[in-house]
C-alpha cells in the first residue's frame, strides 16, 4: 500500500530541533512518508543560529523536480525561505505540480531571535506564496508583520486573521502562544472562527514548535482530513511534544517528537491502533 507523502520545503537545522529535521521526524511519527527540499543550511544549536548558507535557487528547483516527478506529493509545507528568488522558485514549482494541500509556515525569526528571512523576501512571500496556501500558520509576531495589526487580544488575532485571509490563503491559523494564559490558536476559514486551546506548559524547551506544528497539519491533510481536524490533531501532537520535551543543550531545547509513541513520558510503548489516537 502506498504511504501518504508529505514534502517539507525548509531550512536544515544542524541541532536537529527545527526545520527539515523536525519536519521529517513529525511526518514519520504521524504515519506519513517525508521528503525534503532544503532551502538553506544553518549552523545552529539550542543557543542560537551561528550561520546561514542559502541553497542556490536552481538547486532548490532540482530537488523539487526530483521528488515531484518520481514519488509524488500528497501534501507539502514550507518553512524557512530566506530570499525572494527561492520563494519565487518554490511558488512556481507548487503551481507547476498543482499542489493544493499546502501549509505555509511564514518563518521569520528563530526561537533565539535571529532573523531567518531577508527583509526583501517578506513582500515576495505575501505576493507569491500565501495566495497558494491551503493553510497559513503565523505566530503572533509573524501575524503582526503580515497584517500590520498589533496583537494583544483574541479580537486582535481575529482582525489579523481576516487580513491575512484576504491575501489569498484558504485557511489562517494564528498561533497564540506569545499571549498570556492558555495556548490558544485561532482558525479562520473566511467565514467562521474556531479556537483550539491547550494548557500552557512552563518550559523553555520549545525550539522548533512552529515547524513541528505545521508539519503535523500537512500530514493530516495528506491523510485526507479537513483543515479543522488537521489543526485539532496537530494541536494535540505539539502539546504532547512540548510536555515531554527533551532537556538538551544550554538554551532553548527541542520538543520530543516521539512523545505520542509512548503512553506517558516513562518510555512505555503505547498500543497504537492508529497514530492519531495515541495521545
Amino acid at each position: 500500500m502506498k504511504p501518504f507523502t508529505v514534502l517539507t520545503i525548509a531550512g536544515s537545522d544542524s541541532g536537529g530541533g527545527a526545520g527539515i529535521q523536525a519536519d521529517l521526524k513529525t511526518i514519520t511519527v504521524l504515519g506519513g512518508f517525508g521528503m525534503s527540499v532544503i532551502t538553506a543550511l544553518t549552523a545552529q544549536n539550542t543557543l542560537g543560529v551561528h550561520g546561514i548558507h542559502d541553497v542556490p535557487p536552481a538547486f532548490v528547483a532540482a530537488q523539487f523536480d526530483a521528488v515531484a516527478s518520481d514519488i509524488g506529493i500528497d501534501a507539502a509545507k514550507t518553512g524557512m525561505l530566506p530570499t525572494p528568488e527561492i520563494i519565487r522558485v518554490v511558488a512556481g514549482k507548487i503551481r507547476q505540480y498543482g499542489i493544493a494541500k499546502l501549509v505555509v509556515d511564514p518563518v521569520m525569526v528563530a526561537t533565539g531571535g535571529v532573523s531567518l528571512i531577508r527583509e526583501a523576501a517578506r513582500q515576495t512571500l505575501i505576493a507569491e506564496l500565501i495566495p497558494l496556501a491551503f493553510v497559513v500558520t503565523p505566530n503572533i509576531p509573524e501575524a503582526e508583520v503580515l497584517s500590520g495589526v498589533r496583537i494583544g487580544t483574541l479580537g486582535d488575532m481575529k482582525k489579523a486573521a481576516k487580513i491575512i485571509h484576504n491575501m489569498g490563503a484558504r485557511h489562517v491559523v494564528v498561533k497564540g502562544g506569545h499571549l498570556p494564559g492558555d495556548a490558544a490558536d485561532l482558525l479562520y476559514d473566511g467565514a467562521n472562527f474556531r479556537e483550539f486551546r491547550s494548557p500552557r506548559i512552563a518550559t523553555k524547551d520549545t525550539h522548533g514548535t512552529g515547524c513541528t506544528y505545521s508539519a503535523a497539519i500537512a500530514t493530516g491533510l495528506a491523510f485526507g482530513k479537513d483543515a479543522a481536524e488537521s489543526v485539532a490533531e496537530a494541536k494535540r501532537y505539539i502539546a504532547a511534544a512540548i510536555q515531554h520535551a527533551w532537556r538538551l543543550g544550554g538554551g532553548h531545547g527541542p520538543t520530543n517528537h516521539l512523545a505520542p509513541l509512548f503512553a506517558s513520558g516513562n518510555g512505555q510503548t503505547a498500543k497504537r491502533p492508529g497514530i492519531w489516537r495515541t495521545f
